[in-house]
């Protein structure tokens, strides 16, 4: 009697999971998504939150609202959206910046994979180190010649202390033997700003804030961090002919807190790859300059550990203090 007791109270079991699985899905979103990131409105992570969060609002039908909380290179953000409630209603735009953290910084709030559910990858792309087109610098490696000359003269900005912008002038210095000033900003148009204003030598940032400007002609692009020549900005050459063996790529994507049920991770991916072949989001991410590549939970949680280990690699052979 016992036997078919229990596989009859197993069969419950199974009808309620399934039951709640077909509810979680059917139901999400009942109300708005935030959708946040960590660096400051008109930056990249800004720029690309919004994109997407337009293709999410028109295939989910509820709002999904971009909110920026800037501060601690992303750390903020990510900390909030580690701690919320598992429920899907808040996702982040993660950043190269999060794998970055985790090498610069000897202790984090949250754990920068396990305290996340990720939902997909949306982009990868390079950056661009730029001077104001009436700079002195005509190519990166004027640049090196005068750090090499004056050490610690020369300023470059990022947008916060461990930010991936951080990193790609701190291996840029290892790299090249040179000593340059890093001064950080929270993101957002500051950092070209102050290189169009003139108080800051050299702007290190993505190409969200700085083909615009190349094509406009107010800033020269020395050197991008990609391998090879990047298809949307041929005409500026690869930081690794001026410093062999010099490569960067970074990445955004979307995640949340752990512990969201799975028939909601499942849809988000689902969407959030939808999203990603519209042809009017596809196209806006193209445009600048990014190469937009969706993925499975799994695959972004394995780049994101494996880009962890590569930059604490690069740290520790750069001998870049952690913060």
């Amino acid at each position: 009697m016992g036997i078919p007791r229990t596989v009859a109270a197993i069969a419950v079991l199974f009808c309620a999971l399934a039951s709640f699985a077909a509810s979680a899905d059917d139901d999400y979103p009942s109300r708005p998504i935030t959708l946040t990131h960590g660096f400051g409105a008109g930056g990249n992570a800004d720029a690309i939150s919004r994109i997407v969060a337009d293709g999410l609002s028109r295939r989910l039908g509820k709002p999904v609202i971009v909110e920026a909380r800037p501060g601690a290179g992303g750390n903020i953000a990510s900390d909030r959206a580690a701690k919320a409630p598992p429920d899907g209603y808040t996702l982040i735009m993660l950043t190269g910046g999060h794998a970055v953290s985790a090498g610069m910084y000897k202790a984090l709030p949250f754990d920068p994979v396990e305290d996340f559910q990720m939902i997909s990858t949306v982009v990868f792309f390079p950056f661009v180190v730029a001077v104001k087109s009436s700079h002195r610098f005509q190519t990166l490696a004027d640049l090196i010649a005068e750090a090499k000359a004056k050490p610690d003269t020369l300023t470059y900005s990022s947008v916060g202390v461990g930010s991936t912008q951080h990193l790609v002038g701190e291996l840029l210095s290892s790299m090249a033997g040179i000593r340059m000033i890093h001064v950080p900003y929270k993101g957002g148009g500051g950092p070209i700003n102050d290189l169009l204003g003139g108080q800051i030598d050299i702007l290190i940032d993505t190409l969200t804030i700085t083909a615009p400007q190349l094509s406009a002609g107010t800033i020269r692009g020395l050197g991008v961090t990609s391998e090879k020549p990047w298809f949307s900005i041929p005409g500026v050459p690869p930081v690794a002919v001026a410093v062999p063996g010099y490569t960067v790529r970074s990445w955004l994507g979307v995640a949340t807190s752990k512990s969201v049920p799975q028939p909601i991770v499942e849809k988000l991916n689902r969407e959030l790859r939808a999203v990603l072949e519209m042809p009017d989001i596809k196209d806006k991410l193209q445009a600048m300059g990014n190469d937009v590549r969706g993925g499975s939970p799994d695959d972004m949680r394995n780049m994101i550990s494996s880009e962890i280990s590569r930059w604490r690699r690069v740290i520790d052979a750069a001998g870049i203090p952690r913060q």
